[in-house]
């Protein structure tokens, strides 16, 4: 799309994505979130704006070269991150039918959700 790969490095600490590490990127950045000042946050040109904006990131995460240990690095890094979201959201769930005899049905499609996708993807891995 627009942006290039060499304009960024991927982000190894502090979250997901990229961050830039040339003059480029920071103003491919500037230039991006510009928009963003003059546009009303509820309108469907912020939006559409927004969904440009990740669109082209993504492809730049998607197309940045990385070598095994930085794959395998990057891999274990996600896997305990999720490992940590799955265990927050099951004590706060606990939590709620405990304290409040309620549960939130949006955590519960989160974790129904994952396990599906690690079920479809273990079959998909299994059967490579």
């Amino acid at each position: 799309m627009i942006a290039n790969t060499k304009w960024f490095s991927v982000r190894k600490y502090g979250g997901w994505g990229v961050v830039p590490r040339t003059w480029q990127g920071w103003l491919y950045i500037a230039i991006m979130i510009l928009p963003f000042m003059f546009v009303k946050a509820n309108s469907t040109l912020f939006f559409a704006w927004l969904i440009f904006l990740l669109a082209d990131i993504g492809d730049v995460m998607i197309r940045m070269k990385k070598d095994e240990r930085e794959m395998a690095h990057e891999a274990i890094a996600d896997r305990n991150a999720c490992w940590v979201m799955i265990g927050v959201i099951v004590v706060y769930s606990l939590y709620e039918i405990l304290a409040k005899n309620t549960v939130n049905p949006i955590f519960l499609v989160i974790l129904i959700a994952g396990a599906i996708t690690k079920t479809i993807t273990n079959l998909y891995l299994n059967n490579k």
